[in-house]
């Protein structure tokens, strides 16, 4: 939209129930409500969006990153309604689509292709025997479509079945089509992929290469342009190579051809992806350029803006993803409201791109992500640098994110000389996985502090201000006042008791910790200003970036960190919540149900899936941790359900026998 309005183009956004209030709505012309929140009641019911676009006399629909941008149909649906589509023609999409017919082309082009199975048998058996032929391990990769979804590392032979399974319903979720094929698994890979633009004149060029290796669940966190350690001649033949890959299916437009990359720099085409990718601005810095301008100008019939001789490299430039998760437990997506959203300061040479403000709801229906920090140096090592800071600077309120993994990223020794793999996280788990911070009790000074503040129980004191009527000890009823402040810590219980000091204009910070002795500090000068709290502790200067929810105190510390003060309600405010052990099965976030595996009565081992949920575009089997008979299941196909809610229990030991 940014790009369109700089073109002098108005712009039409279509949103669901859920994104009512949402940026991209606000920022477009007009703006067109198309459904509930399930993607397929509204981002990808053609109908509705291509209605709208014709009650509005639109001449193009710009697909953005997912949903339907690499949906054939969709393209033929707006070529036969005489809307352009700013993409790649139909068959290109058809052609590259199809993960199997794609690899065919590109034997066919002189593209390198791993070993592999890509044929229309998929007989589960027939698959086996072709993983047992290619030899362990081996990688099942769903036909259509992309972002990790049906793709499963398979190490042996016992485990094929189950992730046979497993690949072909999340495929079959995602795309509609369970089909897999099954290809060898290069071991410790580089993902490296190359932007290419083509327009209808028959011209081609590639935008040189992005390394995409730093993944979790298959998905990219990070994204650097070009590639570190590549020599020239590398990089041509990859660019070359990917322009024979789009030039053998008549490709039109933005797309980009990933290569999987081996320890020995021979490469293989893995796919191509026939949109813009999320990652696109790297490429826009190093080069120069907007493709989003391009991608608008080659959709209106105009030539590419530049020939392969004028493209050039120049600098470096990084993209680190922010998202809702929780690393500490297996990246789970979280949910809830961003209560807090300050990016860092944006240059010419920083840049955030995201579609969510504060105070919005990142909801169960789509990805987490919440935006895309993009820097840009001279050099690799003064991007680095300048991503390492603004991800410090970076603060996020209302739910756990990844910032704390991607500085741990941006500061390992190994990425900072460009040793990375795609199983950079997993190798490394024991130096980028944020480990639980010890909170310090400066920290808990600073949050009591803050709510002294918010309550009214300090205003700005300053004793050295003469004016004021607290700048010398003022007359006070009954004594010194005293507040006490019970918080939580990630389970940890902490008192924090506040009083004013026999001069008035400071006072005392008394903390008590569990199975800790008594601190004791002193505190002064307290001021604030949009979240930002500063005074003076022992004698010392401190800011603080502090920020307050209903139940919850946030503390920001200047190296990227933060804690989170729980604010326990009183108990007589707080529901009941059933103790959950062992023999219950517990939503791990809130979710959709989309299986439900077994009957109540039924026996079952431990490890055995009793529900498949559905949150944020990803499929979680929920399993039974002990063997036993299930006693009940408390939720149904299509129900939507809450973080920690029991959605099913095992019998009792001497309940089941009785039975």
């Amino acid at each position: 939209m940014r790009t369109a309005k700089e073109m002098g183009i108005r712009t039409v956004a279509v949103y669901s129930d859920a994104d009512a209030n949402s940026m991209h709505v606000k920022m477009a012309d007009e703006s067109y409500n198309i459904g509930p929140p399930p993607s397929k009641d509204s981002y990808l019911d053609m109908d509705k969006i291509l209605a709208i676009a014709k009650t509005t006399g639109a001449q193009a629909i710009h697909p953005g990153y997912g949903f339907l941008s690499e949906n054939e149909a969709f393209a033929e649906r707006c070529f036969s309604e005489n809307i352009s589509f700013i993409g790649p023609p139909a068959t290109a999409i058809r052609d590259m689509g199809s993960k199997s017919e794609s690899k065919h082309i590109m034997d066919k082009a002189n593209v390198p292709i791993v070993k592999g199975y890509h044929g229309d048998n998929q007989d589960i058996d027939y698959l086996q025997e072709q993983a047992r032929d290619i030899g362990y391990p081996v990688l099942i990769k769903a036909w259509m479509g992309g972002g990790g979804k049906g793709m499963r590392v398979v190490a042996s032979d016992a485990e094929f079945q189950d992730m046979l399974s497993s690949a072909k319903n999340e495929a079959m979720k995602s795309f509609g089509d369970d089909r897999v094929l099954v290809e060898t698994y290069v071991l410790n890979p580089r993902h490296v992929e190359v932007q290419v633009f083509a327009d209808s004149k028959g011209n081609c060029v590639y935008l040189f290469e992005r390394d995409c290796s730093v993944q979790r669940r298959h998905q990219k966190v990070v994204e650097e342009a070009p590639a570190p350690g590549l020599s020239e001649e590398t990089r041509r033949e990859l660019g070359e190579a990917a322009v024979r890959a789009a030039k053998a299916v008549n490709y039109v437009g933005a797309g980009t051809v990933e290569f999987i990359m081996a320890e020995s720099g021979k490469f293989y085409f893995m796919e191509m992806n026939t949109r813009l990718q999320v990652e696109h601005p790297v490429t826009e810095y190093i080069t120069g350029t907007d493709l989003v301008e391009w991608q608008i100008k080659v959709a209106s019939g105009q030539e590419l803006p530049k020939t392969q001789e004028q493209l050039k490299i120049k600098g470096h430039a990084f993209e680190a993803r922010i998202y809702a998760e929780d690393p500490e437990n297996n990246f789970m997506p979280m949910t809830g409201t961003l209560s807090h959203h300050r990016p860092p300061l944006t240059s010419e040479t920083v840049r955030v791109d995201t579609g969510v403000r504060q105070g919005d709801l990142v909801s169960v229906y789509y990805d987490p992500m919440i935006s895309k920090l993009i820097v840009y140096g001279d050099d690799r090592e003064t991007a680095l640098r300048k991503l390492v800071h603004s991800l410090q600077q970076y603060q996020v309120g209302g739910f756990k994110t990844n910032i704390s993994l991607l500085i741990n990223i941006a500061t390992n020794p190994k990425f900072q000389k460009g040793c990375v793999t795609t199983h950079f996280i997993e190798e490394n788990k024991a130096d980028v996985l944020p480990e639980v911070p010890v909170v310090r009790e400066v920290a808990i000074a600073q949050a009591a502090v803050s709510l002294l503040n918010s309550t009214g129980g300090v205003t700005n004191i300053n004793a050295n201000d003469a004016t004021s009527p607290w700048g010398a000890a003022p007359f006070m009823v009954n004594g010194r006042p005293i507040y006490t402040y019970n918080m939580e810590y990630r389970g940890e219980s902490i008192v924090a008791t506040v009083k004013y000091a026999a001069d008035a204009c400071s006072y005392d910070v008394e903390i008590r910790r569990d199975g800790a002795d008594a601190t004791h500090m002193s505190v002064s000068r307290v001021a604030t200003q949009d979240d930002k709290l500063t005074f003076t502790l022992d004698g010392a200067s401190q800011v603080a970036d502090v920020v307050h929810s209903l139940d919850a105190v946030t503390v920001f510390d200047q190296d990227g960190g933060n804690f989170t003060f729980d604010i326990p309600a009183p108990e007589f405010l707080v529901p009941k919540i059933e103790a959950v052990n062992v023999n219950s099965i517990v939503a791990p976030m809130t979710g959709r149900i989309e299986k439900v595996l077994v009957e109540a009565g039924t026996y079952v081992e431990a490890g055995t899936p009793i529900v498949v949920m559905e949150a944020m575009k990803m499929e979680h089997v929920l399993k039974a941790l002990t063997s036993g008979v299930v006693g009940q299941i408390n939720a149904a196909v299509g129900d939507i359900v809450e973080h920690h809610t029991v959605i099913a229990k095992m019998k009792e030991e001497d309940e089941a026998q009785s039975n």
